[in-house]
C-alpha cells in the first residue's frame, strides 16, 4: 500500500489507496456509460422520428383539407390536397406513401356549399435502425392516423 499523507496546518488523516485498483473507474465508467447511454439515445432516436411523422401527418391532413375546400373542382381539389400533404411531409424530411391520403365528402355533393370534407392520413412509421434479428416477431413500424374535418364555405359558387 501507498501511503499519501499531506502535511500542513490543515491536515487531516492520513490517506492509504490499495495498489491494485488503479484506473478500475475509467473501464467501470466506460462499460456503464456505453450500457445506459446507448438505449437511452436509441429511444430518444425512436421517439423524436415518431414524433416527427406525427407532426408530418397532422400538418398534411390540416393543408390537404384546407387546400381540397378552397378548390374549384373535386379534380382539382385532389390534386391540390395531394400536392399539399406531400409538402407537409417534405417539410419533415419524409415521403407521403402512395396510399395514405383519403378524402371523403359528406353533407351532399363535394364542395357544394354547407358541405363538409374529411380527409386522413393513416400510414405507418418505421422504427430506425432496427435489424429483424434483435425485433424478432414484434413489429418495426408504429402506425399514425391523422384526421380534419374542414367545411366547405357556405358563401362559395356551387361547383356543379
Amino acid at each position: 500500500m501507498k501511503r499519501r499523507c499531506s502535511h500542513g496546518p490543515f491536515a487531516c488523516r492520513c490517506r492509504t489507496s490499495p495498489r491494485g485498483e488503479g484506473g478500475s473507474a475509467l473501464i467501470e465508467v466506460i462499460v456503464i456509460g456505453v450500457g445506459i447511454l446507448v438505449p437511452i439515445g436509441y429511444l430518444a432516436l425512436a421517439a423524436a422520428t415518431v414524433q416527427s411523422a406525427a407532426f408530418a401527418s397532422q400538418q398534411g391532413v390540416r393543408e390537404a383539407a384546407r387546400a381540397f375546400s378552397s378548390a374549384a373542382t373535386v379534380r382539382e381539389g385532389g390534386r391540390q390536397a395531394e400536392a399539399a400533404a406531400e409538402l407537409a411531409f417534405s417539410d419533415h424530411g419524409l415521403d407521403l406513401p402512395s396510399d395514405a391520403l383519403r378524402i371523403v365528402c359528406s353533407g351532399g355533393s363535394c364542395l357544394a356549399p354547407g358541405s363538409g370534407v374529411e380527409v386522413e392520413i393513416a400510414w405507418s412509421v418505421p422504427l430506425p435502425w432496427l435489424p429483424a434479428p434483435i425485433a424478432g416477431d414484434a413489429p418495426v413500424t408504429v402506425p399514425i392516423v391523422a384526421t380534419q374535418r374542414v367545411p366547405v364555405d357556405d358563401y362559395r359558387g356551387d361547383p356543379a
